[in-house]
């Protein structure tokens, strides 16, 4: 019987499979970039505020902590947001007539809360506990950064999964005394030694199930 197909079908089959094979490989690859791309984690994008309030001025310059603004940042899941009274009990006496400050006062006439940007927003079945995080030693910085230093803030960190698992994997990493909780500029001089002790101080267990965080 005669031969169909030239015998270099049988190189352009090959060439076909594993140029498909890695045509998939490359768009999984291109998509697992994109991911955890600044594109969709929206990490060290900054927002437009109704007011630009900058952190680097009133924690760095001013050395205002972050419980003064963050009242609940000990006590509950969410650290809150500061309301109007709270500005103003500053700026009723300072840069009383600032423009850039009218946004602020408007609110405070008409007792109207002023519709800040979330930065760190986490999915809807994402569950994450401030206070929790805060009892066990682990400090603003090690999730939002140096906000000391940033004039608008932004998101630090990816937020995604792997990121989180990473510090619950390896918790001895991260830990800081109570006392360094707010502190930006804190750096241990042997973590590798003092992280387990305050591991065992705090009474701090590895938790990685689903349960921890989706609930």
């Amino acid at each position: 019987m005669a031969q169909i197909f030239h015998r270099s079908t049988n190189t352009l089959s090959r060439v076909s499979l594993f140029g498909a094979l890695a045509f998939v490989a490359l768009s999984l690859w291109g998509l697992a970039v994109v991911n955890r791309s600044p594109y969709v984690t929206r990490q060290h994008v900054t927002r437009q505020q109704p007011v630009q309030f900058s952190h680097k001025h009133h924690v760095a310059e001013l050395g205002i902590d972050c419980r003064y603004c963050h009242t609940a940042v000990e006590d509950a899941a969410y650290a809150g947001i500061p309301p109007t009274a709270t500005c103003m009990n500053c700026h009723a006496q300072i840069w009383t007539d600032a423009p850039i400050l009218e946004p602020i006062r408007a609110s405070y006439r008409t007792d109207t809360a002023i519709e800040w940007i979330k930065v760190h927003d986490l999915p809807d079945f994402v569950y994450f506990d401030h206070s929790i995080h805060v009892a066990k030693g682990i400090g603003c910085a090690s999730c939002h950064g140096r906000v000391d230093q940033m004039n608008q803030v932004w998101q630090e960190s990816t937020l995604q999964m792997q990121w989180c698992l990473d510090c619950h994997r390896h918790p001895e990493r991260h830990v800081r005394p109570r006392d360094r909780i707010y502190d930006f500029e804190w750096a241990p001089a042997d973590q590798a030694t003092r992280g387990p002790e305050l591991l065992a101080a705090y009474d701090v267990h590895t938790r990685t199930d689903c349960s921890t965080c989706h609930r």
